[in-house]
C-alpha cells in the first residue's frame, strides 16, 4: 500500500478519505453559523413595515419634487418663450371709431352719429377724482399691481374648468386688454394670452396710458363706451365738469352697466346703486382720495332720465340738420362725419326746443287728420337758428316740416307785396308760392334786422380732439333798404315787440293762412324783435289711397288753428324771452 501524505490508498490506488490523517467531513446538512437558506435569510433581514414605508415615501418625495422642478422649468421656460413671441394687439376697429355728438349751444348734449358712442379724451381731461373712483371701484391695487391677479386668474382657471359661472376680479389692464385688444371668447387659452398681453402692456405702458385707454373705451350702459360718452349720456355734461358725486356713481356703474343704466328711473335699480355708491365712496376716504369732509358732503346725484322721454325723440330733426351742414362745412361725407369723432356745437337752444314741443303735443288733432306744426326762431341779423321744431316724432316721421314741409303761403307774405325793390335771396323767396317755415322766419327776420338778409345756419363751431377746425362766419347782406323793411313790418304788424311776458295773446304777431273761414289748409303766426323773429306754421294731410301716402287736409276747426298757432307762439316766445337768445358771436364770448 502506498501512502501518500497523510492519507492512504487502497489496492486499487484511491484514497482513502477517511485516513488517520484527516478529521471526518460535517453532514451536508450541518449549517455554518450565521447561514440559512435564501428565503430565511431574506426573512430575517428585512426592515419593519414602517421603517420600510418610510423609505419608500421618501423616495418618492424625492421623485415627485424633481418632477415638480422639472415641470415647473419647463412652465417657466415656455413662459418667458411665449411672452417674447406674444405682441400687444392692436386695438378693434371698433374701439377705435368715434362718433360725433351735437351740443346745444350752451354744450348741453343733444345726441351722437355713429356706429358707437364713443368719444377720445386725455386722461388730463378726467378730474383726479373720477380716476380714484374708477381705481376704487374696480382695481385698488391698479397704482402698484404687475398688471395681472394672480387669485383672480386662479378663479377664473377653476370656474372654466368646473363649469362655473364666469368669474370677474380682472385688474383694470386686463379688463382694457380684453375690451380693447382681444376677443371676447372664453377659453383657457385666451385667458392665459389676455395676462401674458396685460404683464407686457404694464411693462411697456405708463400706468396713466393704461388708464387713458381703459377709460375711453370702458362700456357704462346707455349705448355709452368711454367716459366722456357716459358722462353726456348720465349727466349731460362733459367728463371734465363731472362732480365727485358723479364720477363715483359712473365708477359705481362699471359693475353692471346694463342694469345700472336704468338708474334714476327705476327705484330698484337707483336704490342699488346708491348702496355701491357709497361703498365706492367710503373706499375712497379710506384712501385718502377725497377728505373726510368730501365725503360727508356727497349727495346721490340725479341722473338724466332713461329710456329717453318724449321729447327725446325730436332732437333727431337738430341733428339731421346739423350734420348735413356741419358734413359740407368739413367737405366730408356724412358718414365721415359720424365716425370722425367731431363735437358739433350748434346754435339750437335745447331748452327752447324742450318748451316748444311740450306746447305743440297738446295739440289734439282730427278725426283721421294728422295736424303739422312747424316752429322755427332765428337770431335777425346773424341767421343763428334757436328753434327748429320739424315734427312729434322722428321715429314716425323723419321728413322735416320746418325745413322740407312745402305749404302754401297765403297771405303771409303780403306784408312784402309793395317792396319796390329786393334782391337775392328775398326776391326769389317772394316768388315762391308755397315757401318753407325757415325761408319765411328768414324773410321777416331781415325785416326785423333794418332790411339785412342773414343766411340761416345751424352749426357754431366744430372740433376734433379740443382743437376748432371749423368757426362760423355770418354770411349777412342788405336785400332792402331801411325804409321798406319798417313798412313792410308796419304792414304786418308782426313786431317790434310780439308779446308781453305773461301775456295769454299774440298781441304782436302776425297771423295769416291759406283757405278762408272754416276751410283753413294752412295757419301762420310770425313775430319779431331785434333778438328773435318766430314763426309758428301749422297744417294738416290724410292718409292717401295709395299706402304709405299722404295728401293735404283742411285743418280740424276745434280747436280753433290760429287760436292754436297763437298760443304755441305765444308760450314759445315767452320761454325764449325768459332765458334771452344769443347770437354766434356772444356764444363764442361766453365760451
Amino acid at each position: 500500500m502506498n501512502v501518500i501524505g497523510n492519507g492512504t490508498r487502497d489496492g486499487n490506488g484511491t484514497r482513502d478519505r477517511n485516513g488517520p490523517d484527516r478529521l471526518p467531513r460535517p453532514a451536508r446538512t450541518a449549517r455554518r453559523p450565521g447561514k440559512g437558506t435564501l428565503s430565511e435569510r431574506r426573512h430575517r433581514e428585512r426592515a419593519p413595515l414602517r421603517i420600510r414605508l418610510r423609505r419608500n415615501w421618501g423616495r418618492r418625495l424625492r421623485r415627485l419634487f424633481y418632477a415638480f422642478l422639472t415641470l415647473l422649468a419647463t412652465l417657466c421656460a415656455a413662459a418667458v418663450v411665449a411672452y417674447h413671441l406674444t405682441s400687444i394687439p392692436k386695438p378693434h376697429p371698433e374701439t377705435v371709431t368715434q362718433s360725433t355728438v351735437f351740443l346745444d349751444s350752451d354744450g348741453a348734449y343733444l345726441g351722437r352719429r355713429g356706429p358707437v358712442d364713443r368719444q377720445d379724451i386725455p386722461l388730463s381731461a378726467v378730474p383726479r377724482h373720477v380716476q380714484d373712483a374708477v381705481i376704487a371701484a374696480e382695481n385698488r391695487s391698479f397704482r402698484t399691481d404687475s398688471g395681472i391677479s394672480p387669485r383672480a386668474i386662479a378663479r377664473a382657471t377653476l370656474a372654466t374648468l368646473t363649469g362655473g359661472d364666469p368669474q370677474g376680479g380682472s385688474t383694470i389692464t386686463q379688463q382694457y386688454v380684453k375690451n380693447a385688444l382681444l376677443s371676447p371668447e372664453r377659453s383657457l387659452s385666451r385667458k392665459a394670452r389676455e395676462a401674458l398681453i396685460a404683464i407686457k402692456l404694464d411693462r411697456t405702458r405708463t400706468k396713466d396710458e393704461i388708464l387713458e385707454g381703459y377709460l375711453d373705451t370702458v362700456y357704462f350702459g346707455r349705448g355709452a363706451a368711454g367716459i366722456q360718452s357716459a358722462a353726456r349720456n348720465y349727466f349731460g355734461v362733459d367728463a371734465k365738469n363731472l362732480t365727485v358725486a358723479q364720477g363715483a356713481a359712473l365708477a359705481s356703474i362699471l359693475n353692471i352697466p346694463s342694469y345700472y343704466e336704468k338708474a334714476g328711473s327705476d327705484p330698484k335699480v337707483t336704490a342699488k346703486l346708491e348702496n355701491r355708491w357709497e361703498w365706492v365712496l367710503d373706499a375712497m376716504a379710506a384712501s385718502g382720495s377725497i377728505t373726510v369732509k368730501q365725503r360727508a358732503a356727497a349727495r346721490f346725484p340725479a341722473f338724466r332720465f332713461y329710456p329717453p322721454g318724449e321729447t327725446e325723440g325730436q332732437r333727431q330733426y337738430l341733428i339731421d340738420v346739423a350734420a348735413k351742414e356741419a358734413a359740407d362745412r368739413l367737405g366730408i361725407t356724412e358718414d365721415g362725419l359720424a365716425s370722425g369723432g367731431y363735437s358739433v356745437t350748434t346754435t339750437f337752444d335745447l331748452a327752447l326746443q324742450d318748451s316748444a314741443t311740450q306746447l305743440v303735443q297738446k295739440h289734439p288733432g282730427g278725426k283721421g287728420v294728422r295736424v303739422h306744426t312747424a316752429i322755427v326762431g332765428m337770431v335777425p341779423g346773424d341767421g343763428a337758428v334757436r328753434l327748429l321744431y320739424g315734427g312729434s316724432d322722428y321715429a314716425r316721421q323723419s321728413f322735416n316740416d320746418a325745413v322740407s314741409g312745402a305749404v302754401e303761403a297765403g297771405t303771409a307774405l303780403e306784408a312784402f307785396s309793395e317792396v319796390g325793390h329786393a334782391d337775392e335771396p328775398l326776391s326769389k323767396l317772394l316768388k315762391t308760392a308755397a315757401p318753407t317755415p325757415l325761408n319765411l322766419a328768414s324773410a321777416y327776420a331781415a325785416v326785423a334786422a333794418d332790411g339785412r338778409y342773414a343766411t340761416p345756419y345751424t352749426v357754431a363751431r366744430i372740433t376734433r380732439e379740443g382743437r376748432t377746425v371749423y368757426q362760423a362766419r355770418t354770411d349777412v347782406r342788405q336785400v332792402l333798404d331801411e325804409k321798406e323793411a319798417l313798412m313792410a313790418g308796419v304792414r304786418s304788424g308782426a313786431g317790434p315787440t310780439p308779446v308781453a311776458a305773461g301775456s295769454a295773446e299774440a298781441k304782436g304777431f302776425a297771423v295769416a293762412g291759406a283757405g278762408g273761414g272754416i276751410t283753413r289748409r294752412t295757419v301762420w303766426a310770425t313775430g319779431y324783435d331785434r333778438r328773435l323773429t318766430l314763426t309758428v306754421a301749422l297744417f294738416a294731410d290724410r292718409a292717401g289711397s295709395r299706402k304709405g301716402t299722404a295728401v293735404p287736409a283742411q285743418l280740424p276747426n276745434e280747436p280753433s288753428p290760429t287760436d292754436f298757432a297763437q298760443r304755441v307762439a305765444a308760450g314759445t316766445w315767452e320761454a325764449a324771452t325768459k332765458g334771452g337768445s344769443k347770437s354766434a358771436a356772444e356764444t363764442d364770448a361766453a365760451d
